[in-house]
């Protein structure tokens, strides 16, 4: 199952966007020379972190679908870097229904890598902001049964979102359309575990006219309010692991955490 074919808006080549500088720090193609720029300047740690966070959320997913969670919408897709969210589930639930949401124009071009589903299952992509979770929410529940649990993630997104924009208020008016049983997955620059490397990163992205808001681990924790926390509990990026999956001990500036909704 495909969604409908959506026009394409214009990219704007003159600002660097978060999906397509992540993009560089993975080291994909899909970006432009100011996301590069702004890549450039950073310390060689944000490419360890941008690494780092696709490997949680590559764990997360895995074992959410073990646990026979099939519904999974993801905020903030980024542009496709395989393997996406609906291989990894759909490798063990290939019933499982995926539904993308991005606001970068760039990403609804590479949708249809985004869209190659099991048989069996379904994907669709949004081209929408977190900042309008009533409109996600609306056009996911054409794919997404809300009477069912659904994992929600939220990866590397919400530090783009500063503290004047309600980032708490947005993620808990997302929760409350979840089910009981349904899961939230977030990760989260913090800006408490190495400050003067986040300071650096903050500076920088301003300077590419991104606005960043790096939290600390209470203020972090703070998005997980009335759920419960999965083993073992709000922790870094490289330190969350509830798989059986080998993971390297190493240092990360990202906090991560699981939680179900009660």
């Amino acid at each position: 199952m495909t969604i409908d074919p959506q026009p394409f808006p214009p990219i704007d080549t003159s600002k660097a966007h978060p999906a397509r500088v992540y993009d560089w720090l993975l080291g994909g193609k899909d970006n432009y020379p100011v996301d590069e720029a702004v890549g450039e300047k950073l310390p060689p740690e944000a490419r360890d972190a941008a690494r780092q966070n696709r490997q949680f959320m590559h764990r997360a997913s895995a074992w959410l679908a073990q646990q026979g969670i099939d519904q999974f919408l993801d905020i903030g897709t980024g542009i496709p870097t395989e393997p996406n969210l609906h291989q990894i589930v759909q490798g063990i639930v290939p019933k499982a229904s995926v539904v993308y949401t991005d606001n970068d124009p760039i990403v609804l071009r590479h949708a249809e890598a985004l869209l190659v589903s099991k048989p069996e299952g379904a994907t669709d992509y949004i081209q929408a902001d977190v900042r309008q979770p009533q409109d996600i929410v609306q056009h996911a529940r054409h794919i997404l049964d809300f009477t069912r649990p659904v994992a929600m993630s939220l990866i590397a997104l919400m530090h783009f979102i500063p503290d004047e924009q309600d980032a708490h208020g947005i993620v808990r008016n997302l929760i409350a359309t979840l089910p009981s049983g349904s899961y939230l997955v977030l990760s989260h620059a913090s800006s408490d575990l190495y400050p003067e490397l986040s300071a650096q990163v903050t500076a920088e992205y301003a300077k590419g006219g991104i606005k960043l808001g790096f939290r600390t681990r209470s203020e972090v924790e703070r998005f997980f309010d009335g759920l419960d926390l999965v083993s073992p509990g709000l922790v870094t990026a490289t330190e969350w692991n509830a798989t059986n999956e080998a993971v390297t001990p190493e240092g990360s500036g990202i906090y991560a955490a699981v939680a179900r909704v009660r």
